[in-house]
């Protein structure tokens, strides 16, 4: 059989992990078991604990305890890869105050359900994307894809290197990156031996 670990969040340093912490531990969960963290949720890559958890704490057979789905997750696809890290990991998920047990036969309807239902908008989201293209595609555009338009002003900058500026100047003179100065001097000079 495998451990309990647990996890718990609080979005603040001005919030306590307290009761979390405690009602985790009633549960049955190890001190050493135990992942805490005060972060917020939105961003997964500020979320060190679960990460530890989910890439070093956690083995087949262990089971994730936490006081609330949302301490866990903060987004249906948060929520979906999370679940679908511990379900390649053979480790089953218990939420404490929300009747989720994913050991249990009704745990694991949740699971598919949930799964299904992320499959089902990212079906829809790819069927609206196409509807788009095609729709652009029946204006008559070549295609909807055309990237954002250009930023250099081709004139200034060959006005400005005739009378001698270098790229450094010029990329001051129209507030843009030196790096795309230079590129567009690279694009003429391909487009101009491309002619001769």
């Amino acid at each position: 059989m495998g451990e309990l670990i647990g996890y718990a969040r609080v979005s603040s340093s001005a919030q306590s992990l307290d009761l979390q912490e405690a009602a985790l531990k009633d549960a049955g969960v190890e001190p050493e078991h135990l992942y805490s963290e005060k972060a917020s949720g939105r961003k997964r890559e500020n979320r060190e604990a679960l990460e530890e958890m989910l890439t070093r704490g956690i083995r087949k057979g262990d089971t994730v305890v936490c006081t609330r789905l949302d301490r866990l997750a903060r987004s249906t696809r948060d929520l979906l890869q999370i679940a679908e890290t511990l379900e390649s990991k053979g480790v089953s998920l218990r939420v404490l105050d929300q009747p989720i047990d994913t050991s249990t036969p009704g745990g694991k309807l949740f699971f598919t359900i949930l799964g299904a239902f992320g499959e089902f908008e990212a079906t829809i989201r790819a069927e609206r994307q196409r509807e788009g293209i095609d729709a652009a595609l029946a204006k008559g555009s070549a295609s909807p894809f055309k990237g954002r338009p250009a930023t250099i002003d081709g004139d200034r900058v060959a006005k400005l290197k005739a009378v001698g500026k270098t790229p450094t100047q010029i990329a001051k003179v129209l507030g843009i990156a030196r790096s795309s100065v230079y590129r567009y001097m690279k694009d003429v000079e391909n487009r101009a031996s491309q002619l001769s």
